[in-house]
């Protein structure tokens, strides 16, 4: 097969095509190294943590990145809207029976 070439467009989709590579690349090895019938034991064992792992990784780096935007952006004009039935005081204990 010949080399192809991927271009991200954010981070976030460069941090992703990275791990894709990273797993595609154990996934076979796993496969290589298994013995006859134990190929796809071998390659859902190595696939699913790093699947996980992968997920995780770009779930943090998603949230990371939207979080500093948010920072940049700074605190909105608007103050959050009260809650009802919150003045303040502290209300009286709930009647038992």
């Amino acid at each position: 097969m010949s080399p192809r070439t991927f271009q991200a467009q954010t981070p976030l989709e460069a941090l992703l095509v990275g791990h894709a590579l990273a797993i595609a690349r154990q996934l076979q090895q796993a496969a290589d190294a298994a013995p006859d019938g134990h190929v796809l034991a071998r390659v859902e064992a190595a696939a699913l943590p790093a699947g996980r792992e992968s997920t995780r990784r770009a779930v943090e780096a998603a949230l990371q990145a939207q979080a500093e935007g948010a920072e940049k952006k700074g605190r909105p004009a608007a103050s959050a809207p009260a809650v009802a039935g919150v003045s303040g005081r502290s209300a009286p204990p709930a009647a038992t029976s």
